[in-house]
Parts: structure tokens; sequence; C-alpha cells
């Protein structure tokens, strides 16, 4: 029985994963738009560069299903494949192997030449499921600091910077994995942000400006 428990949790990571690898930024820009936004902008495949190089008419579409790859991967898989108990460390932990398959594969989409997004928006959803309080808090700060200086960048780096400290701190989490993984997520995101925080302090970074008019559109 436990080799088929642990069979189970394999099968849901891996379907996490082949979730996670939907690339949705670059088939919704060339379906419908008949662009790769990896050739525009940032030339990152997320749903930033697909509301900088399109419009909001494809950016929020992406966004929401990168979002939904992460919240619907950690909730559905957990449910259907695991037989441990609900709030258990089990089923906490699986949660999280789920979380970082579907993270994985949004980073490393086996569909696009294993070159994909940062993977935020799907984290957001991931952490929507495992940490609704903490998520929600991280969104709020997202919002506050694109609002008041329109870097997306820098929304995502102080959301990231500040989830470990919420998770430890604030809400207390005893989960041994779940604060492992407020960790090493918040430096994963602040890393794979490493060109954008050098061109903030050189001042060379594209803001997002709130009325989502682009000027550099295909």
């Amino acid at each position: 029985m436990k080799e088929v428990f642990e069979f189970n949790n394999i099968i849901s990571v891996v379907i996490a994963y082949l979730i996670g690898s939907v690339p949705s930024a670059i088939w919704v820009s060339k379906w419908f738009f008949g662009v790769d936004v990896r050739d525009y902008g940032s030339k990152n495949a997320g749903a930033t560069n697909t509301f900088r190089v399109i419009g909001k008419k494809a950016g929020f579409p992406v966004l929401f299903f990168d979002i939904l790859k992460g919240w619907g991967s950690v909730k559905g898989l957990s449910l259907i494949f695991s037989s441990y108990l609900v709030g258990s460390d089990q089923f906490v932990n699986l949660e999280l192997a789920i979380g970082v398959a579907a993270v994985f594969g949004h980073v490393f989409p086996v569909y696009e030449g294993f070159k994909g997004g940062k993977g935020v928006a799907t984290l957001l959803g991931i952490i929507l499921a495992v940490s609704f309080p903490a998520a929600s808090i991280c969104f709020l700060v997202f919002v506050l600091i694109f609002v008041l200086t329109q870097y997306v960048s820098l929304g995502a780096i102080c959301a990231a910077f500040i989830y470990p400290f919420l998770t430890i701190y604030v809400f207390k989490a005893e989960t041994p994995s779940l604060i492992f993984f407020s960790i090493v997520i918040s430096s994963l995101v602040i890393l794979t942000h490493k060109k954008n925080i050098e061109r903030l302090l050189n001042k060379q970074e594209s803001k997002m400006p709130l009325n989502l008019k682009f000027k550099n559109k295909p």
C-alpha cells in the first residue's frame, strides 16, 4: 500500500510539471496575435512581457492562466492523488512538491524547448493554495509597489522578499517544509530578477504604464 501512495505522489508531481509547462504567453501570442512575445520587450515568456508587448487583451488571460496553473495543480492534484490527511505535514509536503513541479514546468516548459518565464504568477497561485493569508499580503505589497513606481519587477521582488518573514514570524508556520519552501522560493524569485535589479540600480528598467497603453507593440 505504501508503494501505491508513493507512486501516486510521483504521478501527481509529473502531471504538475506538464501543467506548469503549458506556455500560455507563447501560445496566446502566437495563436491569437501572430507574434512570439519572446521576440520583443524583455523577451520573457510571461504575463508581464505579454502586457508590455501586446496589451491587456492578451496580458490578463495569460496572467489568469499562469496563476491558475499553480493554484489548480496544488489544489486539484493533491486532493485527487493524495491519501494523506488534509492539513497534515505529509499533505503539505505533497502540495509543495506539486507546486515546485508546476513552477519548474513554467520556467522550463517541455513543450517549448525548456525556455519559459520566471514563474512569478504561477508561484502566486501556489502560495494562494498553500498559504492564502500570506499570499494575499504579498499580492497587496506587489500592487502597492507597482502603483507607486510602475515597476512590475520591483513589486515582485518586494513581495518575494517579505514572504518568508510572513510565513515564519507573522503566521508562525510549524511545518518545516513550508518554512524551507518560503525561503527557497523567495531566493529563487530574487535570483531570477538579477538582471532587473541591475537595471533598477542603473535606472534602466522599463516601467509599465498603469493605463496599459504601450508603444512597443509588434
